[in-house]
């Protein structure tokens, strides 16, 4: 690992360990996509946000944020205080994840079936 800070081992010794602790950050159904979209918008506002991942109630995107945040991936800035406004960015480990994220992109690209955006639309 480079200069960036590194997360405590739960698992020292276990040859699975690495795996675990890099699934524990992209393996919750909603941590993957605001990984990506932070990393193809840049940092983002709350409501911003919500509007890049598409499907996720504004309960979610917030225990995801302070979960990720809790994780040292994304940081939280106050932007302004009246009105209050908060902006999230990803941290330096946050943006090493981006060819986990890629991988995890190209793969579903590369085996799921394309989706009908017609089709997808009616339902």
């Amino acid at each position: 690992m480079s200069d960036t800070e590194q997360l405590p081992a739960w698992c020292p010794g276990d040859g699975w360990c690495s795996i675990t602790a890099t699934a524990s950050l992209v393996g919750k159904k909603w941590h993957p996509v605001i990984i990506h979209r932070l990393l193809t918008r840049g940092p983002l506002g709350f409501n911003a946000l919500q509007e890049e991942v598409d499907g996720i109630s504004s309960k979610v995107l917030s225990e995801s944020l302070d979960d990720l945040e809790e994780k040292q991936v994304v940081s939280r800035t106050i932007v302004s205080e009246k009105p209050v406004r908060v902006e999230y960015a990803l941290t330096e480990l946050g943006e090493s994840l981006k060819p986990v994220v890629t991988a995890l992109e190209d793969w579903g690209n590369e085996h799921l079936e394309p989706v009908d955006e017609e089709a997808a639309s009616l339902v």
